[in-house]
């Protein structure tokens, strides 16, 4: 594909930056930029944007910076730069309204388990307590360390142990935060399947090409399937429905600036 963009260019420079820090400052990086859920006491508002250049491993990062190169380079020489970043930042805000949405949804169901219990306030303080030892989040110091925020607000902790599986989905959700370029990437594969939909892709996993406005369906559609099931056929910490939010943002872009065949000049 020749020379690096300039738009790509600056992207990857970026993202490689904030990767090395990750693995130099690694949980302050975390709580820093990853996105965080809006109740969870790490959030701050740059994470929308910040959350883009963050990656949780070396294959992650291989994947989405080769998938921007790859599929973003035709698509910023077409457009430029200015129209380029626009629609990949618009894509990358878009996945992470989706899935903070639907995580919103999620910590719904499980207040809502509680009937009027407890306030909607002590609800969000009893699952920001700390459940970790090492990667792993337990049950069981989820459960003494919600207990004892509840006994502190003369609730009594055996609200907990109905509803538990419930309120652990809910806290889980409530201390994974989302990092990574993937629902951006998402929507500069709609963008790229709409305006190449012939284009041949070769696959490490298919020993056939298969056209982009085959191939690029299909992996959103699993990505959604994934997201409602909860059976991912990618492996698990997936953030599904960023993808798909990142899709979704894009094609309504494509298809907007279609309808109405944006004048190139307003770019420049």
């Amino acid at each position: 594909m020749g020379r690096l963009t300039e738009g790509i260019k600056h992207l990857l420079i970026i993202n490689i930056l904030f990767f090395v820090a990750s693995n130099l400052y690694g949980e302050q990086m975390i709580q820093w930029f990853a996105l965080w859920f809006p109740e969870n006491n790490n959030f701050e508002l740059w994470q929308v944007l910040s959350h883009m250049f963050m990656h949780g491993g070396l294959m992650h990062i291989l994947f989405n910076m080769y998938a921007l190169w790859a599929f973003g380079t035709p698509l910023e020489r077409m457009w430029g730069r200015n129209k380029f970043l626009f629609f990949y930042f618009s894509a990358g805000l878009g996945a992470a309204l989706i899935h903070s949405g639907v995580n919103y949804y999620y910590m719904q169901q499980g207040f809502e388990v509680l009937g009027n219990a407890i306030s909607k306030d002590l609800y969000y303080e009893m699952l920001n307590v700390n459940s970790r030892s090492g990667n792993q989040m337990i049950g069981e110091l989820f459960y003494n360390n919600a207990s004892k925020v509840l006994s502190a607000n003369n609730v009594d902790p055996q609200i907990l142990l109905g509803n538990f599986e419930a309120l652990f989905n809910a806290h889980a959700t409530l201390k994974t935060p989302a990092v990574g370029a993937s629902g951006a990437i998402y929507g500069i594969l709609v963008a790229f399947g709409m305006s190449y939909p012939n284009s041949e892709l070769f696959l490490i996993f298919l020993p056939v090409p298969i056209k982009a406005k085959y191939f690029i369906p299909v992996l959103i559609a699993l990505d959604l399937f994934s997201g409602v099931t909860g059976y991912s056929i990618f492996g698990g910490g997936i953030a599904h429905f960023a993808h798909v939010g990142g899709a979704l943002f894009g094609f309504i872009m494509m298809w907007y600036w279609k309808k109405n065949q944006f004048n190139k000049n307003r770019w420049n």
